[in-house]
C-alpha cells in the first residue's frame, strides 16, 4: 500500500483559485503570512496535489488534446451529451474565447503555476526547490502548448497585480534554462515525484516542440535541438532503470506501481481514500447497463480503430481482475458487449448492446444513439476501490515508450533513418506489431497514436507533424488560428495578455 502524503490547504487554495482578477484578489491576501519553513514540505506536496485537477482524468487538459483530435468523440445522442455544443465544439474546431472547459482548465494550469511558484518564496531545500521548478515549469510547458503565452509571477509576488506574460521565444528559453538548472539537483526517484529522467523527459519535449511553438504552420526541426533529444534519450536509455513492460496496459492498471517497469513520472493515487479523477476515464464511455454503469459518452473514431493490427497488444483484450469480474476489457470496445458470465449484455431498448465503428458529432437515430461508437478503456478498471469512487491507478504522465519515440522521431528528422527504424520496430515487437519495412513521418505519426492513444498528448503530436489543420473523420477543413487556443474572456482583464489571432 503506498503511502498517505499531507495536503496542505494553502496550497491548494491557491490552486483552485486560479487567475481571474477577483480570485487572484482571495489568493494573493495569503501572502507570506501564517506560513513557515516547516510548511514547505506540505506546499510542495499540495502543488503535486493541485496537478489532479487540470491533468487527471478526461476533464481537463486530456479533453483539449484529445476531443480536437483524430482519436476522440463525445456524440451528442438525442439529448445526452450536448452540454450546448461544447464537446462538439472541441471536435470540430469551433471554440471561442468563452468556451468552458478551455477557460477552466487554463485556470487549473495556471493555479499548478503559482502554487508551485508560491513554494519557493518560503526557503525551501535546494530540493524542494527543484521539485517546485518542476512542477511550475511541466504547468507551463501546457500552457504554452495551448495557448502560446504564459501568465507568471515571482515567488512571493501578491497576486493582486497582474501576472507578466511571456511568449513562445522567451517562454521556451525560460524552460530549457529552468530544466537545465535543476536537472542535478533532483534525485533518481521515485516516479511519482519530480525526478532527474522527468524533467529530462521534458527537456526533451521542449527541444522537440520549439519549432511548432515558434511556427505552428510550418514547424522546423534545428538539427541541434534534434541532437539534444537524443542525446538526453540515450542518457534515461543507457541508465537501464526501465524497459517495456510486457503487457502493455500494466503500465495503467490499479497496481501500476509495481507492475510496470517503464512509467517515469506518475501521479500517486491510494485507493479508497485519496486519489483522482482515475474512474472517469472508464465511466464516460461504459454504457449504462455495464459494470460499472457509465454514461455512454466518450467514443473513438473507426478510421484511428483501422491503424492498429489485429496482432498488436494495444487493441487489447481480457484483463485479469476486470473481465473475469464484469465481462469489461481493456483497450477497444467493438461489437457485442458481454458480462462475466458470457451473457450478452442489453441496452435500454433490450437489444443487443453491440458498439458499431460508426459514429457521428449528431445521433439521431433512435436504434443507434446508445451503441454508436467505439468505446475505449486506457486503464483498467480498480473493483475493489469501485465504491469508494476512488482508485488505484497511478495516473501516467511520462512512460520509457516515449522516450524511445522522442529520439526515433529526432533521428528520423536529421536522416538517421536506419536507425530510427530498428528503434521503432523494437517496440513494436514488444506490442505484438509487425515490422515496418521503411518509416515514414506519417508511420512515425500513426505508430505514436497506437502507442499514446487517450494519454493526452495527441493535439501536441498532429500540430508538430503538421497535420492539425487536416480534415479527418466528423472534422471538416480548418482554420490556422486553432492552432493555439483563445486567452479565455475571463483573463482579459490582465492588460498583459494579448488576445490570439482569429478570436
Amino acid at each position: 500500500m503506498k503511502n498517505k502524503y499531507i495536503i496542505a490547504f494553502v496550497a491548494v487554495a491557491m490552486a483552485i483559485s486560479g487567475c481571474t482578477k477577483l480570485n487572484e484578489n482571495i489568493s494573493g491576501q495569503i501572502g507570506n503570512e501564517g506560513v513557515n519553513s516547516g510548511n514547505v514540505a506540505d506546499l510542495l506536496n499540495g502543488s503535486y496535489t493541485a496537478m489532479r485537477n487540470p491533468y487527471q482524468g478526461p476533464w481537463g487538459w486530456w479533453s483539449l488534446q484529445e476531443f480536437p483530435s483524430d482519436e476522440a468523440i463525445v456524440p451528442t445522442r438525442a439529448g445526452d451529451w450536448d452540454d450546448n455544443g461544447a464537446w462538439r465544439a472541441l471536435h470540430l474546431h469551433r471554440w471561442e474565447a468563452d468556451h468552458s472547459r478551455i477557460s477552466d482548465t487554463y485556470k487549473d494550469l495556471h493555479g499548478v503555476n503559482y502554487a508551485a511558484t508560491n513554494v519557493l518564496a518560503f526557503n525551501p531545500t535546494p530540493i524542494q526547490a527543484a521539485e517546485a521548478r518542476f512542477v511550475r515549469a511541466f504547468a507551463q510547458f501546457s500552457i504554452l502548448d495551448g495557448w502560446g503565452q504564459v501568465a507568471f509571477r515571482d515567488p512571493g509576488e501578491l497576486a493582486v497585480k497582474n501576472s507578466r506574460v511571456r511568449k513562445a521565444p522567451e517562454e521556451i528559453d525560460y524552460l530549457i534554462s529552468e530544466l537545465t538548472a535543476i536537472i542535478p539537483i533532483l534525485i533518481d526517484g521515485p516516479n511519482y515525484f519530480a525526478n532527474k529522467d522527468a524533467a529530462k523527459m521534458l527537456l526533451m519535449k521542449c527541444y522537440l516542440n520549439k519549432g511548432a511553438f515558434l511556427n505552428r504552420t510550418a514547424p522546423t526541426f534545428d538539427a541541434a535541438d534534434m541532437a539534444r533529444v537524443i542525446t538526453l534519450a540515450d542518457e534515461i536509455i543507457n541508465s537501464g532503470k526501465y524497459k517495456l513492460t510486457p503487457n502493455y496496459f500494466d503500465n495503467f492498471a490499479p497496481t501500476n506501481d509495481k507492475l510496470s517497469t517503464e512509467n517515469i513520472f506518475t501521479s500517486r493515487n491510494i485507493g479508497g481514500s485519496d486519489a483522482g479523477a482515475v474512474k472517469d476515464m472508464w465511466v464516460p464511455p461504459l454504457h449504462y447497463n455495464q459494470n460499472p454503469s457509465g454514461y455512454n459518452g466518450f467514443s473513438t473514431l473507426s478510421d484511428f480503430y483501422k491503424k492498429f493490427e489485429a496482432s498488436d497488444q494495444r487493441i487489447g483484450g481480457a484483463y485479469a481482475g476486470m473481465t473475469n469480474v464484469s465481462g469489461v476489457k481493456v483497450g477497444f470496445l467493438i461489437g457485442q458487449q458481454y458480462d462475466q458470465t458470457g451473457a450478452l449484455i442489453k441496452d435500454r431498448r433490450n437489444n443487443n448492446l453491440i458498439f458499431t465503428p460508426e459514429v457521428s458529432n449528431i445521433e439521431t437515430d433512435a436504434n443507434h444513439l446508445e451503441v454508436a461508437g467505439i468505446r475505449v478503456i486506457k486503464y483498467p478498471i480498480d473493483y475493489v476501490n469501485a465504491s469508494t469512487g476512488k482508485a488505484e491507478n497511478d495516473w501516467v504522465y511520462y512512460r520509457y515508450s516515449d522516450v524511445l519515440l522522442m529520439k526515433a522521431e529526432a533521428q528520423l528528422r536529421t536522416g538517421l533513418t536506419g536507425n530510427a527504424l530498428t528503434l521503432v520496430n523494437s517496440l513494436r515487437a514488444v506490442r505484438g506489431a509487425s515490422a515496418f519495412g521503411s518509416l515514414t513521418l506519417d508511420n512515425l505519426l500513426d505508430e505514436r497514436g497506437r502507442e499514446f492513444f487517450w494519454e493526452g498528448v495527441r493535439r501536441q503530436d498532429l500540430i508538430r507533424f503538421g497535420k492539425f489543420l487536416t480534415p479527418w473523420q466528423e472534422k471538416p477543413s480548418d482554420n490556422p488560428r486553432n492552432l493555439v487556443f483563445p486567452i479565455p474572456d475571463n483573463q482579459l482583464g490582465n492588460t498583459n495578455y494579448t488576445q490570439n489571432p482569429g478570436y
